[in-house]
C-alpha cells in the first residue's frame, strides 16, 4: 500500500510518500510546498492545490494520512491551518484518494513513543526508521510520520481482520496503540542495525 502523508500549512506544507511491501516500509519521496508568504491567503491556497495535483499524479497514493486540526492558542493561525486542510481534503477527494486524519499527539506517540515529542525528535526518528541519508525538513518529516503511523494502523487492522475473519470491532484507540508498539519495534530494529 502506498500512502501520502500530509502536514498542512499555508506557508509550508509537508508531504511524504511511503509504501509498505510485505512487512517492510520504504521511503519513496518527500518534500515541502513553500508558498509565497507575501501573497494573499487565497493565492497561497491555489499554490497548494496546484502542487498537490502534481504530487498525487507523480506518486499515485492509494490512501492519504492528514494531520488533524488541533486547538491552538492563536485563533487566526488555527483558521489558516483549517483553510489549508480544506484544500488538501478537497484535492484528495477529487483525486479519489481516501483520506484519514490523525491527531499530532497520536502520530508522535506512534512514531516516537511520546505524544509531546518535539518536531526535531520526530525528524530524527523518521530519518533513522527510513534509513535516509539526510534529515528531511521538519514539515516533511511530520508528513512522513503521518504516513508511517497510518501504515502501522492499517497493518494492525489487516491482521485483526485476518484473525477474526473480518469481524474486528477494534477501536481506533486500540489500532493506534498497536501502531505505537509496531513503531517502537521498528525503531529498535533500526537502532540495532546501526550498531
Amino acid at each position: 500500500m502506498r500512502v501520502l502523508g500530509i502536514d498542512p500549512g499555508t506557508r509550508h506544507l509537508g508531504w511524504g510518500v511511503l509504501e509498505r511491501v510485505g512487512t517492510k516500509i520504504r521511503h519513496l519521496a518527500h518534500g515541502v510546498i513553500d508558498t509565497d508568504t507575501k501573497a494573499p491567503l487565497e493565492r497561497r491556497l491555489v499554490e497548494i492545490d496546484d502542487a498537490l495535483i502534481e504530487v498525487i499524479a507523480a506518486h499515485a497514493p492509494a490512501e492519504a494520512a492528514v494531520e488533524a486540526i488541533f486547538f491552538a492558542k492563536d485563533a487566526q493561525a488555527a483558521s489558516k491551518l483549517g483553510h489549508a486542510r480544506g484544500v488538501v481534503l478537497l484535492r484528495l477527494a477529487r483525486a479519489g484518494v481516501p483520506s484519514f486524519e490523525y491527531a499530532p499527539t497520536r502520530v508522535k506517540r506512534a512514531v516516537v513513543g511520546a505524544g509531546q515529542a518535539s518536531k526535531e525528535q520526530v525528524q530524527r526518528v523518521m530519518t533513522t526508521l527510513l534509513g535516509l541519508a539526510e534529515a528531511p525538513r521538519l514539515d516533511a518529516s511530520d508528513a512522513l510520520a503521518n504516513a508511517f503511523a497510518h501504515l502501522a494502523v492499517a497493518r494492525f487492522h489487516e491482521a485483526v481482520e485476518a484473525s477474526t475473519g473480518g469481524r474486528s470491532g477494534s477501536s481506533p484507540a486500540a489500532k493506534l496503540l498497536a501502531a505505537a508498539e509496531a513503531a517502537k519495534k521498528a525503531a529498535r530494529r533500526a537502532r540495532a542495525r546501526r550498531g
